[in-house]
């Protein structure tokens, strides 16, 4: 009797557990979206970018350009339509592509400077935001009108917003640049500036260990 009746509930206990299954929400899985972004010489703009929470991987690179010419001795000639570039990944639900723009604007590099960035001057040095998708675009432009109409800069922006058409990683050699040369004149003077306005313009965006 006491079998019998075992085996009866066991289609009902087996509904009722895949209705639970079905009613609990799904385990949300880690959420990825990417920015690339170019500002003058990749290698302090990637070490700014690296030091951010959210922020899972810099890469340095060019885009503008097709990949036949994807190559920085001839990048450097400034005639082939590429930018020195950054590709970030990140993660939105922890920083967000407005905070991205913020530190691109106000920290790792000058968007009022044309075709060139300190001493590197040319085409390849150009500000120029290379977007993803059409909130991505919104967002540049805004970012763009509102940091205009707050006279945020002494001079005007000269940043571009061009839809993304490929990106192209650089060398072995350029990546992490900044980390494996922290005592090169270069980065010294140019770069080391840059990591530490970050630290004391936006604290609360570093990673834990920044």
């Amino acid at each position: 009797m006491h079998v019998k009746r075992l085996w009866k509930s066991i289609p009902s206990a087996l509904a009722l557990a895949a209705a639970m299954l079905a009613a609990t929400p799904a385990q949300a899985a880690p959420h990825s979206e990417k920015a690339v972004l170019a500002g003058g010489c990749f290698w302090g703009v990637e070490a700014v970018f690296e030091s951010l929470r959210g922020v899972s991987k810099v890469v340095s690179g060019f885009s503008g350009g097709n990949a036949v010419t994807a190559h920085y001795e001839i990048v450097s000639t400034g005639r082939t339509g590429h930018a020195e570039s950054v590709e970030i990944t990140y993660d939105p639900a922890q920083i967000s592509y407005r905070q991205l723009l913020d530190v691109y604007f106000r920290v790792a590099h000058d968007p009022t400077e044309l075709d060139y960035q300190g001493p590197d001057h040319g085409t390849q040095y150009r500000s120029s935001i290379f977007y993803t998708s059409d909130e991505q675009k919104r967002v540049a432009q805004a970012t763009i009108r509102e940091l205009t109409d707050k006279h945020a800069f002494a001079a005007p922006i000269v940043t571009t917003v061009v839809p993304l058409v490929a990106f192209y990683p650089a060398e072995a050699y350029h990546q992490h640049y900044l980390v494996q040369h922290p005592d090169e004149p270069y980065i010294v003077y140019n770069d080391m500036p840059k990591l530490k306005a970050l630290r004391e313009r936006y604290p609360a965006l570093l990673k834990a260990h920044g």
